[in-house]
């Protein structure tokens, strides 16, 4: 994986041989990984993310015009738009049909939904790139989102709050790009904190951090089975859970115990109530997890990180042989040592494994060896520290 040192002096390059001009500052925005929690922020529900060590970076100069001009180092592509007033979906939609183009509908994404609010935004010029790992579920496109936000906000001198800068790129994926994600990405993203994951409300927005013992590592594999939410069944789970919601008489799934949906099963259909079985177990133990996690207690979190694979799997539908593969090689190592399940919004993408570091080799060796045998596919490890989330880097290099 690209690190850092060596990504940012090639788009320092490439923004002075574009623009013929040098950038002003650097933002960077962190992917993420998700512990356990999934399907369960659009149903208001609870979290447990962390920030990790791979980002996006955007490097950005203002203009004196209401111009936009973007490069996209990783694509070799470009785009250019005008800022006078908040434009329509319908500029940028055929872009969406075309995915290598498809990061240009982000950077419009994020800039509308900043004018619908009232924003002043500033012409400017941004180069930008990443080393989160593309269509694995580990967030790049919120690390793209939020930093964008950073971007333009800093450089239009107006003040955007971590959570603020996190609702808008949610709003410009639910609106702009047709992605109805929750909020957890973003606000991840946003607001990670560094050695931490963070149990999240996604209600009320309140985050908790929650200590990730230095004896462990977070290990991310990914399957190397692509998957893309808008065309994935992400949106129909969510219009499943929704619909759910409504039968039962409540706001949202968050509303009601594992007990209460038992007995008022008989008003969902068979399909509607796996979808909420789901939601409302994993909601229950997204916050044991992190009390787990906090006492270090890692036969529990074996557990229920076991139990959220199960439910992701029988309940949800959105795990794919490979993935469960991965999960079984990685638990025969590690059993009640650490905890192993699929992150992300499924349908291919990593697993995430908190396991002691003395382990990581042996897990490694065990998924390299076995992995192919089963699936003809190549894994790809990513040892990941729980890190800080977005900010502009000083000084600009």
């Amino acid at each position: 994986m690209r690190s850092a040192e060596s990504m940012l002096p090639a788009l320092t390059q490439a923004f002075a041989n574009h623009f013929h001009r040098s950038h002003q500052a650097i933002f960077q925005a962190p992917g993420r990984v998700n512990l356990i929690g999934e399907h369960t922020d659009y149903n208001d529900g609870f979290v447990l993310p962390c920030a990790i060590n791979f980002y996006t970076w955007v490097l950005a100069a203002p203009r004196d015009d209401q111009q936009i001009r973007v490069l996209a180092l990783d694509y070799q592509q470009h785009d250019q738009f005008d800022l006078p007033t908040p434009f329509p979906n319908t500029t940028i939609l055929p872009l969406a049909h075309h995915p290598h183009y498809s990061w240009a509908n982000y950077v419009r994404g994020v800039a509308n939904s900043l004018l619908q609010q009232g924003y002043p935004l500033r012409g400017c010029d941004i180069a930008i790139s990443g080393n989160v790992p593309k269509g694995a579920g580990l967030s790049s496109s919120a690390s793209l989102e939020v930093a964008l936000g950073l971007a333009f906000s800093s450089l239009s001198s107006f003040q955007l709050s971590g959570s603020a800068n996190a609702k808008n790129g949610q709003h410009a994926e639910n609106q702009f790009v047709g992605c109805h994600c929750g909020i957890m990405d973003q606000l991840i993203s946003a607001l990670g904190q560094q050695g931490n994951a963070l149990l999240i409300d996604t209600r009320s927005l309140a985050c908790t951090p929650v200590k990730i013992p230095e004896s462990l590592s977070v290990l991310i594999i990914n399957s190397n089975v692509q998957r893309g939410l808008v065309d994935s069944a992400y949106n129909e789970r969510r219009q499943q859970c929704e619909q759910a919601a409504i039968k039962l008489g409540i706001k949202a799934l968050r509303d009601i115990s594992s007990g209460e949906l038992q007995q008022q099963q008989h008003r969902l259909s068979t399909l509607e109530l796996k979808r909420a079985r789901h939601v409302v177990s994993e909601n229950e133990r997204t916050e044991l997890a992190a009390t787990a996690l906090q006492k270090g207690d890692l036969a529990l979190l074996s557990r229920l990180m076991a139990e959220s694979q199960q439910s992701m799997q029988q309940d949800f539908d959105i795990t794919v042989p490979a993935i469960d593969t991965l999960v079984q090689l990685v638990y025969q190592v590690i059993g009640t040592q650490g905890g192993v399940r699929m992150t992300g919004g499924g349908f291919g993408g990593c697993v995430v494994a908190l396991i002691p570091t003395s382990l990581v080799a042996d897990v490694c060796a065990v998924v390299e060896r076995e992995y192919p045998k089963h699936t003809g596919l190549q894994a790809a490890f990513f040892i990941c520290e729980p890190s800080q989330g977005a900010l502009q880097l000083h000084p600009a290099r």
